[in-house]
């Protein structure tokens, strides 16, 4: 097993891509990007990533921009939706794999339906892990959402979140994920925290994350985008303790070629829960792909 991680320089910043590939495994061909959800990091694939390098892919999962290792936005810039579409647009390119599939989890599911949507002929299959987007938003929220953005961006502190040791780290992932053995939280709070110069610990994400995004979420805009992806995808559900939208139905029908999979006990953080039996669902459903797939890369 080969797991490396690097620095890509991607729309002017720095990624940090982890890759994870078996030289004794057989190839399949296909290269895997798996793309993280909020405050989490693309390292935290590793417990699903692994297993489906050993069974033959090319596995890559960034860290998104502002979260994990990679670079943060500078004076001035935020963290706005299509910048993160941009990111795996430029990435894919980079990477130029023959055949692509894309898994991604809660934000980075949304990521995943908006970049499938605008580039239906990059994606072999595609995986939604709990992926289908937020709540929709009311039209007359949005004059309350950019006032509190605005509020909240003049009194913003990017100082990275403190944390009194690591034990604190873990109590808190604890509290925050009561569906994950406290084992597995042990061992995602050393991935999910960075060493400050003075010798102490941070969440490893960039703060104005946690703002209030000044743009509504338009939920007929991204079923528009559901529709237009062409792939056969995978959409897991971690069962009732899982995150749902109340019109996750309606969405996920807009799909052309959806199967449906569920985790029952796994709850959202289904790829730290339920790692074993994720993989090899994504197995068996990337493993599917082939010939037809192939011909559609060879008309490009």
């Amino acid at each position: 097993m080969r797991r490396s991680s690097g620095i890509w320089k991607v729309n002017g910043l720095d990624l940090c891509v982890h890759r994870f590939r078996d030289d004794d495994a057989r190839p399949t061909g296909v290269t895997l990007l798996l793309l993280h959800g909020f405050l989490d990091a693309g390292s935290t694939w590793d417990l699903v990533a692994e297993p489906l390098a050993r069974a033959g892919y090319d596995v890559v999962a960034p860290d998104l921009r502002g979260f994990g290792q990679s670079a943060r936005v500078g004076a001035g810039g935020y963290y706005h939706f299509p910048d993160y579409i941009a990111d795996v647009a430029a990435l894919v390119d980079a990477l130029a794999p023959e055949r692509l599939g894309v898994v991604g989890h809660s934000m980075g599911g949304a990521v995943a339906v908006y970049y499938a949507g605008a580039c239906p002929d990059r994606v072999e299959r595609l995986a939604l892990l709990e992926g289908m987007g937020p709540p929709a938003n009311r039209p007359d929220i949005a004059v309350t959402r950019m006032e509190t953005w605005l509020r909240q961006m003049k009194g913003l502190d990017r100082t990275p979140r403190r944390l009194s040791s690591m034990a604190d780290a873990i109590a808190r992932l604890v509290a925050h994920h009561p569906h994950v053995p406290r084992e597995v939280l042990v061992t995602r709070a050393r991935l999910l925290t960075r060493e400050e110069p003075d010798g102490g610990l941070a969440w490893a994400y960039d703060p104005m994350h946690r703002t209030t995004s000044p743009m509504v979420f338009q939920a007929e805009a991204f079923m528009a985008f559901l529709e237009r992806i062409a792939c056969p995808t995978l959409v897991v559900s971690g069962g009732p303790s899982g995150w749902h939208p109340p019109d996750e139905a309606e969405r996920a029908a807009r799909l052309a070629r959806a199967e449906h999979f569920e985790l029952p006990d796994a709850g959202h953080m289904m790829h730290w829960s339920a790692a074993a039996k994720l993989a090899e669902r994504l197995d068996e459903f990337f493993r599917a792909g082939g010939s037809a797939a192939a011909e559609r890369g060879g008309r490009r």
